[in-house]
């Protein structure tokens, strides 16, 4: 159960962040436009690439020794540390949306959240590296509860994010509620890079 609820709380706080994905869903929520196939597809998308980073770092373990471990865990932290600058950074977040209504077909939609899904950098950095990095020390029942909690953020996330976007709207363009969420996102990630670097000094 501590593995399904730290993948949950660790998977919200890589994507609880408003990128071109996010606001592409709350556009759409607020057009009212296929939201249900729109959140289901970037829904669908992160539970497949995050149980493909945890597969690929599960089944590559076996063939890692101690340099390669040491590597990926300062390759983790150096991605850690970005993430928390970025927070902090982001911390003034000024937001505009787009709510022109246009008529557009469900292929078209499909197409187009395929490509703020699939074409996006940081979804990779995020689900594949950043969560089966993490996962690669743990048991194997271990990395599915964890790989099912990330996921469950996900479709929760989206989905809340799609069907409630006429609500988050107003609050998304609030600079102030972006400091605590970031704040909050900061101490987290914090937490685990002083996991991770101390896991990474038992190999020095």
């Amino acid at each position: 159960m501590e593995y399904l609820i730290l993948g949950f709380v660790t998977g919200f706080s890589l994507i609880f962040a408003i990128g071109a994905q996010n606001i592409f869903v709350i556009e759409q929520g607020l057009k009212k436009q296929y939201i249900f196939l729109v959140c289901l597809i970037c829904s669908l998308s992160d539970f497949l690439l995050i149980f493909l980073g945890i597969y690929l770092f599960h089944v590559f373990h076996q063939y890692f020794n101690i340099f390669i471990e040491l590597v990926l865990n300062i390759l983790l932290i150096i991605f850690l540390i970005y993430f928390i600058i970025s927070k902090v950074k982001s911390f003034q977040t000024n937001i505009d949306f787009d709510i022109e209504t246009k008529n557009i077909s469900k292929s078209e939609i499909l197409f187009r959240t395929l490509g703020f899904t699939y074409l996006n950098a940081h979804v990779y950095s995020d689900t594949v590296f950043f969560l089966g990095n993490f996962s690669k020390n743990f048991l194997l029942n271990e990395k599915i509860y964890f790989g099912l909690g990330a996921s469950f953020a996900s479709f929760l996330f989206f989905f809340i994010l799609g069907y409630l976007s006429k609500v988050l709207s107003k609050y998304a363009k609030d600079a102030n509620i972006w400091k605590y969420i970031n704040l909050f996102i900061i101490i987290f990630m914090s937490m685990l890079t002083i996991y991770v670097a101390k896991e990474t000094l038992n190999f020095l």
